[in-house]
C-alpha cells in the first residue's frame, strides 16, 4: 500500500476541526486523522507493506519549467485554501514534523526523493513492484499508474473515507471511456484547472477520449492531425491541436508520473519496531492523540500477526 502521504493529512486536516488539540493546546487534528485513516486503511486492505511516500517537491522547478502554469494559482497570495491545495496552513505546518515522528515510530518508511513529488514516488513504486500494489489518494492524475494486468489499483478518497472508491481499468473505462495508459494524454488535452493545466481550447472529456479511441495516443493524434488534407480529423478539431502545439509539446513531460526513479530500498513490511513502541506511546501523551494511536497500533499488530 502507498500513501500519497501530503494528500492525505491535508484531508485530515480539513476533515477534522482544528479545536483538536494537544494537552498544550497545539492543533492535533491532521496528525490524528492521518493515524485514524492508516488503522481503516490496514483493517480493511490488509496490505503486507506500507510506505508513506513523500512530497520532497511538491511543485518541482523542472516541471515549472516546462510548463510555467503549474500549480502556479496555489502559490498566488489569494488563493482559498483547502484538501486540494499544497498552501499550508499556518496550525498545518508544525503538525507535519510530528506526522513524520509517528510514521517512523509505527515502522512505516517514507520515502521521498529531491526535486520529485509523491505522485512520482508512487509512480516508480507501483511500475517496479512485484506484488499487488494499491495507492491511495484523493489525486486523479495517479490513475495512470492503475494496471489490472498487475493488480495495481486506487484507492480514492476524494469523496471521504466514508466512500471509498476503488478504481481498476474497468472503472476508468465506464467513466472515461479510456484506459489507464491513456489517462495522462487524456488530463493533458482535458486539462485540469486544479493543477494549472490549461488544456487544448474547445476539447473537453467526451472530446478527448474519442480522439484517443481513434488514435490510441497524443502523439497518434498529433501524426493524423499532420497529414494535411488526408487527415481524418475535422478541420475545427485540426485548428485546435493547431493553436495548442507548443502546449502539446511541454505538457506530457509535467503530466506523466516518473516510473524509474532510484529509490532506498526500505523494509516496509508491516510491524511496529519494538523502539517504536515507546516512542509512538511518547507521543500519543505528548500530543494527546488518544485513541488515534490506539486504533492505528492494533490494525498495524493484527496485521503483523498475519502476514
Amino acid at each position: 500500500m502507498l500513501l500519497d502521504t501530503a494528500a492525505l493529512y491535508f484531508r485530515a486536516y480539513y476533515g477534522m476541526p482544528d479545536t483538536v488539540k494537544s494537552p498544550d493546546g497545539v492543533p492535533v487534528n491532521a496528525i490524528r486523522g492521518l493515524l485514524d485513516m492508516i488503522g481503516r486503511l490496514v483493517t480493511e486492505f490488509t496490505p503486507t507493506e506500507l510506505i508513506a511516500c513523500w512530497d520532497e517537491d511538491w511543485r518541482p522547478q523542472w516541471r515549472v519549467d516546462l510548463l510555467p502554469t503549474y500549480k502556479a494559482h496555489r502559490v498566488a497570495e489569494a488563493v482559498p485554501v483547502g484538501p486540494d491545495t499544497e498552501v499550508v496552513p499556518d496550525t498545518l505546518t508544525p503538525q507535519v514534523p510530528i506526522i513524520v515522528d509517528a510514521l517512523t515510530a509505527l515502522g512505516i518508511p517514507i520515502v521521498g526523493k529531491a526535486e520529485y513529488e509523491a505522485d512520482d514516488i508512487i509512480g516508480t513504486l507501483a511500475a517496479t513492484a512485484m506484488v499487488p500494489v494499491d495507492v491511495v489518494t484523493g489525486d486523479r492524475d495517479l490513475f495512470q499508474v492503475v494496471d489490472d494486468e498487475r493488480a495495481v489499483r486506487v484507492i480514492y478518497t476524494a469523496r471521504g473515507m466514508s466512500k471509498l472508491e476503488i478504481v481498476t481499468e474497468e472503472v476508468l473505462r465506464a467513466k472515461y471511456g479510456i484506459s489507464a495508459r491513456q489517462y495522462a494524454d487524456f488530463a493533458v488535452m482535458r486539462g485540469d484547472a486544479s493543477d494549472g493545466l490549461p488544456g487544448v481550447a474547445g476539447v473537453g472529456e467526451k472530446t478527448a477520449a474519442t480522439l484517443l479511441g481513434q488514435f490510441g495516443d497524443l502523439d497518434g493524434i498529433l501524426a493524423a492531425a499532420a497529414e494535411g488534407s488526408r487527415s481524418p480529423l475535422s478541420v475545427g478539431v485540426k485548428t485546435k491541436l493547431r493553436a495548442a502545439a507548443d502546449y502539446l509539446t511541454r505538457a506530457p513531460a509535467v503530466v506523466n508520473v516518473a516510473r524509474d526513479l532510484d529509490l532506498p530500498d526500505v523494509n516496509a513490511r508491516i510491524g511496529i519496531p519494538e523502539a517504536g513502541r515507546e516512542a509512538i506511546a511518547e507521543l500519543q501523551t505528548r500530543w494527546g492523540l488518544g485513541r488515534s494511536v490506539t486504533r492505528a497500533v492494533e490494525a498495524l499488530d493484527l496485521r503483523a500477526t498475519r502476514v
